[in-house]
């Protein structure tokens, strides 16, 4: 390959298609390699897999406060009956459709940690998710991720599937100064050359982005990728050279996907939902022995602005059972004792119901963390919801979510949290087992 246009059509078309982060070729050649550490290639490595409840969950009837009188007077209609809730003690049970998380509750094999947030919360979903996407104080904006910055932290030698993001997008989280990370939203994205349609619509891909880019066939063919601005990367290495050998392992990296998808037997059934299909993925790449050290997914809807309940429920119940299905694989593969889950939401809602039988944009929740490294049970006080220890109607929080960061870097990610996350949080004590 010895022109801009000839590399462009090699990575879109030959095989990156779909899987390979745009993001990569916008910053790619500016780039520096960031950190000098060794690439993670152990079968026993430690794995993170992070699930985003998008749209912000109602803690306080996911984690519900069944002892608190307050509750059953700002929820006249909304609120759990105790009754029907899943007990864990006499001030707190589970929403009644989290049988799954229950079962793993009782088996010490997931953590509910209480109030969580962070200083001076915004309500806006968009600079919410970018503040837990990016570790940043709320009056502070980062270019990158705090998974992206522990991507960096490893050197250029990390494979490009050391993160995985089921999506339709990068998650913010995984941005960095050296991109890595693949996406895709469905197993068929992985292959899409493999059909006249799956040609077309790389040929659309293609052309947009060369359209996109400036590209011209006429006046670009005999440009040289080597031309485009940019200090080098590393000494040594040209700006064409790593970008080559991220098109190879991209695209590896979607060839050795695709075969684990379609060779993998998971160990258990899951549940016929979109969440229930992407930890099935997760458990087969996992049991598959991928280099990935972070797994993404996503379960949106949670934006319960009316009619709360029966959404609620629906999303919870799966939730809960997707969960359940992935723990149990993860314990049958042998596999648990090196995977942790983290499960978290942009904000919690507000403490009192609104006109319209549902919940507004609030601050503080509940956070969960499941797998064998976890030690189980409840960290944290019941959040009080009298008024006098509200802040604005919203729940203050007790640990900051960057806090529970650290603790899941070091704890079970094995590397210093500081350098990731810019600055030192106090380790969550009680979190893992011994």
């Amino acid at each position: 390959m010895t022109t801009r246009r000839d590399f462009m059509k090699t990575v879109f078309v030959g095989g990156g298609t779909g899987v390979l982060a745009p993001s990569v070729f916008s910053v790619a050649i500016q780039s520096a390699y960031a950190g000098d550490g060794q690439p993670m290639k152990s079968d026993d490595s430690p794995i993170l897999v992070v699930v985003q409840l998008s749209g912000g969950n109602d803690g306080l009837n996911t984690v519900v406060p069944i002892g608190d009188d307050d509750y059953y007077r700002v929820r006249s209609r909304l609120a759990m009956k105790p009754k029907t809730c899943l007990r864990i003690d006499d001030e707190t049970g589970l929403h009644p459709a989290l049988e799954g998380l229950k079962s793993l509750y009782d088996d010490g094999l997931a953590s509910i940690i209480q109030g969580v947030g962070y200083p001076n919360p915004n309500r806006s979903h968009f600079r919410s998710m970018e503040i837990w996407h990016t570790a940043s104080d709320a009056d502070r904006y980062e270019q990158h991720g705090w998974l992206g910055r522990y991507f960096d932290g490893h050197g250029k030698d990390l494979d490009a599937s050391i993160g995985i993001a089921l999506g339709k997008q990068q998650p913010q989280a995984f941005a960095a100064a050296l991109p890595r990370g693949l996406s895709f939203k469905t197993p068929e994205e992985l292959s899409l050359r493999s059909s006249a349609r799956g040609r077309a619509n790389g040929e659309f891909r293609r052309d947009a982005w060369e359209s996109m880019n400036g590209i011209n066939e006429q006046a670009d063919e005999g440009a040289s990728i080597g031309e485009l601005a940019g200090a080098p990367l590393s000494p040594g290495m040209s700006p064409i050279e790593f970008l080559e050998q991220t098109a190879r392992d991209a695209r590896h990296g979607a060839e050795t996907i695709t075969r684990l998808i379609h060779t993998v037997r998971n160990e258990v059934s899951y549940p016929r939902t979109s969440l229930g299909r992407d930890c099935s993925l997760v458990a087969k790449l996992i049991s598959g022995k991928m280099p990935t050290r972070v797994y993404y997914v996503s379960h949106g809807g949670f934006d319960t602005h009316t009619n709360q309940a029966g959404t609620h429920d629906r999303l919870l119940k799966q939730f809960g059972d997707a969960m359940n299905s992935f723990v149990t694989d993860l314990r049958k593969q042998g596999n648990l004792q090196r995977v942790l889950i983290l499960v978290f939401s942009e904000f919690g809602r507000r403490v009192k119901e609104n006109a319209n039988s549902g919940t507004d944009h609030g601050a503080a929740g509940p956070l969960f963390v499941c797998g064998g490294a976890s030690r189980g049970g409840i960290l944290g006080a019941q959040p009080s919801l009298h008024t006098r220890d509200l802040v604005q109607g919203d729940l203050k929080h007790q640990f900051d979510f960057r806090s529970i960061y650290a603790t899941v870097l070091e704890g079970h990610m094995r590397v210093a949290a500081q350098p990731i996350l810019r600055k030192r949080f106090p380790i969550v004590n009680g979190l893992f087992s011994a």
